[in-house]
C-alpha cells in the first residue's frame, strides 16, 4: 500500500521541506525522504539525496524551483540511484563524500561550509552505517537548527552497521559527534522527523551497548569463534525474515568491534 504522504512536498521546518519517495520496504521504512532546502528569500533550491530512479518523483522535485545544487548522505542505492537522472533533468552538479557519485560536482570535504539558496549547510562526516556517510547541520541564529542525518540515525527504529563498509567504532563515533549538536531536530534519510538529536544519539548509544552485551553472551554459550549466522540466530530471536540479511550485517559489525577492542 502506498503511503499517503507519497508524491507530496511537506514543509518540515524552517528552510526545509520533503518529498518521500514511492520505495517503502523492510529496510527503507516509508520511503527514502527527498530533501528541499531554501533561504526565505531564495528562488532555488538545494535537494538532498534525490533518491530511487523514479522518474515521477525526480519530476515532482525539479517543479519545485530551480535546483542549486545536489548533495548525497551516502551512497546507498535508495539514495543515489535518481542522481544521474536528477542532474540532467536540473543541470545542477551532485556532491557526495563518494567520489563516484559526484555528477560535475566535486566531492565533499567534513567540515565544510557550503553556501547556497540562501543557506548555510554544514558538513559533518559521520561514518559508521557506510564509509562515506555524512550528515548536514543546518544552524539556526537562535537555536540549534536541524541535522539531515541520512542512514545514520533513522526516525523510527534503529539503523544498520553496513559490514564491512560500516564500521561499530566508527558509528559509535559519530553519535558522539551528532550528540554535541545539542537538541537539533533530526531530519533522517528514512522514516518521520525527531525533535532532540541529543536525546536520539543517547537511545542509539544505549541499544549498540545492550547488542554488545548480548552479543558477549551469546559467545559465552557458543565460543569465542562462533560465526556470524550462529549468533545471530542466538541474538537476534524476534525478527522477521525480510531483515535478517541486515541483522547479519550488524552481528558482523559487532564481532569485528568486540575482536578488534577486545
Amino acid at each position: 500500500m502506498t503511503h499517503p504522504l507519497v508524491g507530496r512536498v511537506r514543509g518540515v521546518t524552517y528552510g526545509v521541506s520533503v518529498l518521500l519517495a514511492d520505495n517503502a520496504g523492510p529496510m527503507t521504512l516509508d520511503g527514502t525522504n527527498s530533501y528541499l532546502l531554501a533561504g526565505p528569500d531564495s528562488v532555488g533550491f538545494v535537494v538532498v539525496d534525490p533518491g530511487p530512479l523514479d522518474e515521477e518523483h525526480l519530476q515532482t522535485l525539479a517543479a519545485e524551483g530551480p535546483v542549486e545544487l545536489v548533495l548525497i548522505t551516502h551512497r546507498h542505492l535508495d539514495h543515489t540511484a535518481g542522481a544521474r537522472r536528477f542532474a540532467e533533468i536540473t543541470g545542477a552538479p551532485v556532491r557526495a563524500a563518494d567520489p563516484g557519485h559526484c555528477h560535475r560536482g566535486l566531492p565533499l570535504v567534513d567540515g565544510e561550509l557550503i553556501e547556497a539558496a540562501g543557506l548555510q549547510i554544514r558538513v559533518l562526516a559521520t561514518p559508521g552505517h557506510t564509509d562515506d556517510s555524512v550528515s548536514f547541520h543546518l544552524p539556526e541564529p537562535d537555536g540549534p537548527g536541524a541535522v539531515l542525518t541520512g542512514d545514520t540515525i533513522l526516525g523510527r527504529g534503529t539503523t544498520v552497521i553496513a559490514y564491512p563498509d560500516g564500521d561499530l567504532g566508527s558509528f559509535l563515533e559519530s553519535l558522539d559527534r551528532l550528540a554535541g549538536l545539542g537538541s537539533a531536530m533530526v531530519l533522517p534519510g528514512h522514516g518521520p522527523e525527531l525533535p532532540d538529536l541529543a536525546a536520539v544519539c543517547r537511545d542509539y548509544y544505549e541499544h549498540r551497548q545492550q547488542r554488545l552485551d548480548s552479543i558477549r553472551a551469546a559467545l559465552l554459550v557458543l565460543g569465542a569463534d562462533a560465526g556470524v549466522d550462529a549468533v545471530t540466530d542466538l541474538v537476534y530471536t524476534d525478527i522477521e525474515p525480510a531483515v535478517r540479511g541486515a541483522a547479519e550485517l550488524s552481528v558482523a559489525a559487532q564481532l569485528a568491534y568486540l575482536r578488534t577492542s577486545g
